[in-house]
């Protein structure tokens, strides 16, 4: 997602020549955010060919796996630190194992953090061109953390309150996946004003419906075909935007289901499906599916000015469809 939306601003700008440029540092964004791709230990030159945007992305991806505790990414078990905790379990207890597999995957993610910054500075850019970069990055870095601070202050507290779920949406989701790639492409190119402007409210509304899609499939999508555990938001008591919903609009009799169930550590199935029918008896579902269809609707309304190339314009108007699609 993240390369694609860089390549895609760079495109939308007609940038002069310097596609190989352009190429690595667009893989840079998906290594900061994807390092979980790391459990399979393919060799490394396969990952050298990755660069910088998936540095980053990978940095992200190991430590939200390693404060989530989570076993599976992409539907792919094990994580990082599992694939560890197993190879170094022979004559250890299991917790002294788990210990031995996370310290090492904070370690990784530090890594890919580092080689996401090394090959962004490698990529060939002009001076003028690397400073926006860093500034971009830097911009973007610093915007995650606020949001994955928020989302570990708020999990397992969940309540009513819309501003908190929100203000993480844009800064993990919103900020990260789609505004930051888009501008990052766009400036390196040179933009002007009026095609930054709509790509930052492309961008913004996009990557709201994309998290609000996502908060459903976590929660009413099928494992086996969206690659996400169903139970894993409602087993840690996500404070969501669909959550918040639910407590505000649920009855005495729901409010006492969510307070039971939400958050539940050993949350089985037969609570979980009571979670999903207080959800979408109490209107937060059908709301966060309106809300969905709105933000999609307003990214591709930012486009309807915006001097853009046919393929580009088509390529951004399908992903907005697309995300509206994407819940169960």
């Amino acid at each position: 997602m993240r390369p694609l939306l860089c390549l895609l601003g760079r495109q939308a700008a007609r940038g002069p020549g310097g596609a190989p440029r352009a190429i690595r540092v667009a893989a840079s964004l998906e290594l900061f955010h994807a390092f979980a791709l790391f459990h399979a230990f393919a060799p490394f030159h396969t990952f050298a060919l990755l660069h910088t945007f998936a540095l980053l992305h990978t940095f992200a991806l190991t430590h939200d796996d390693l404060m989530g505790h989570s076993a599976t990414r992409r539907g792919r078990p094990p994580t990082l630190q599992h694939v560890l905790a197993a190879r170094h379990q022979a004559g250890r207890t299991p917790t002294a194992a788990a210990r031995l597999g996370s310290a090492p995957a904070l370690l990784a993610g530090d890594v890919a953090l580092a080689w996401s910054a090394e090959l962004l500075h490698t990529a060939g850019l002009t001076h003028p061109q690397l400073t926006t970069a860093l500034g971009r990055t830097g911009a973007m870095r610093t915007q995650v953390m606020d949001g994955q601070y928020l989302d570990l202050l708020s999990t397992g507290r969940p309540g009513p309150d819309t501003c908190v779920p929100w203000k993480a949406i844009r800064c993990k989701a919103a900020g990260h996946t789609f505004v930051h790639p888009l501008l990052l492409g766009t400036e390196l190119a040179g933009a002007g004003p009026a095609l930054t402007t709509a790509w930052a409210e492309y961008g913004w509304a996009a990557g709201e419906a994309f998290q609000l899609s996502d908060d459903l499939v976590g929660v009413f999508g099928r494992p086996d075909e969206t690659g996400k555990p169903d139970g894993d938001d409602l087993r840690e008591g996500k404070h969501t935007l669909l959550t918040a919903l639910a407590h505000q609009r649920a009855d005495p009799v729901e409010r006492t289901a969510l307070d039971r169930h939400l958050g539940e550590a050993g949350l089985d199935e037969q609570g979980a499906c009571r979670l999903r029918e207080v959800l979408t008896a109490s209107g937060a579902h059908d709301a966060i599916r309106r809300t969905l269809r709105e933000r999609c609707h307003a990214a591709v309304r930012a486009l309807e000015d915006a001097p853009l190339p046919g393929t580009v314009r088509r390529a951004l108007t399908d992903l907005a469809a697309s995300l509206a699609s994407r819940t169960t």
